[in-house]
């Protein structure tokens, strides 16, 4: 015959704590999710533009913060498997839209008034200082695709980076192009852009592989910018009357690729040449040392590509350190 059993109120007390103990880990488990989550942010100019914003949390305690600056013409969604690989190695990053692209402002004048000098002087110092606002105690980087390495010189707040990567930033110029790619750039440069710009008030860029619509004063001084010599270099004392080229001094990683039509090294250098006291670092990628078909101007933020991303992540990583 088997004892009475005794109800104990200390077998109760224990187990409502364990069921209070794992629904408070399941709680904090996801609120912990919900705090990685990218979250859509809405970006005030001091002109009052608005632009479409994201953050991506880092998934670990943040060791740095990124803006990352996009190429002409390029949404932010183009990077958003690139940000979220930075995000996993500690970095919050912040992705952006510039004026008249993407989900930013995009109302008429805008689309009459936007051009590549707003988004350095007016676009990307925003983002930089929205970064700030939210990250006041770790190191600020950069890392810019093409004009979003070309522009950083335009920023009056450019000082607070601690330090900035580049793919395929160049001065674009296009006589240090190679055949066959010289006549399409020519015809893009200074057919199309002028045509769609007179018949459409835009440059249809779209039509041409070429990102999305562009505003008309973006595509013009494009143009100015690429049939001339250091890219924008070419509006100093004219449109640019103060810069911060000759100010920069932070550390810098130009990265292009050697199937890269546009950046190609006498481009790079020139672009480099404005950058007159830049610490700058370049590396040269070849697709088949890293068992890739192509790189070319725009791949290195696909997917396909992610072998490479870990070059920009450990430099930066060794920066902030």
């Amino acid at each position: 015959m088997y004892p009475p059993r005794v109800h104990c109120p200390d077998k109760v007390a224990l187990q409502a704590l364990l069921r209070y103990t794992a629904n408070w880990l399941d709680q904090n488990r996801i609120t912990a999710s919900l705090m990685t989550i990218p979250k859509p942010l809405t970006i005030t100019c001091t002109d009052g533009v608005k632009l479409a914003a994201t953050l991506y949390p880092a998934k670990k305690l943040a060791t740095g913060a990124i803006m990352l600056a996009p190429a002409t013409g390029i949404g932010q969604r183009f990077y958003q498997h690139f940000a979220k690989f930075l995000s996993e190695q500690g970095f919050a990053v912040l992705t952006y839209d510039n004026r008249g692209i993407g989900e930013s402002d995009k109302h008429k004048h805008i689309m009459r008034n936007a051009s590549l000098q707003c988004w350095g002087e007016l676009d990307m110092p925003a983002v930089l200082d929205t970064l700030k606002s939210l990250y006041p105690d770790i190191p600020l980087h950069l890392i810019g695709h093409s004009a979003g390495g070309q522009l950083v010189g335009l920023m009056p707040n450019s000082h607070q980076l601690h330090s900035f990567v580049t793919f395929g930033s160049s001065s674009g110029s296009l006589r240090n192009f190679d055949w066959p790619y010289k006549f399409k750039a020519h015809f893009y440069m200074n057919c199309f852009i002028p045509l769609t710009n007179l018949l459409f008030g835009q440059t249809q860029s779209q039509w041409v592989g070429m990102g999305e619509p562009l505003p008309k004063r973006v595509a013009a001084q494009w143009q100015k910018w690429c049939n001339g010599q250091g890219y924008v270099k070419t509006e100093f004392g004219k449109g640019v009357t103060r810069h911060y080229y000759d100010d920069l001094t932070q550390p810098s990683l130009w990265l292009t690729a050697t199937d890269d039509e546009i950046a190609r090294p006498q481009n790079v250098d020139e672009m480099l040449a404005v950058y007159s006291r830049i610490k700058a670092q370049k590396k040269s990628l070849n697709p088949t040392t890293y068992g890739l078909s192509h790189i070319g101007h725009m791949r290195f933020f696909s997917r396909q590509c992610l072998p490479l991303w870990s070059i920009a992540s450990q430099w930066l990583q060794k920066q902030t350190a």
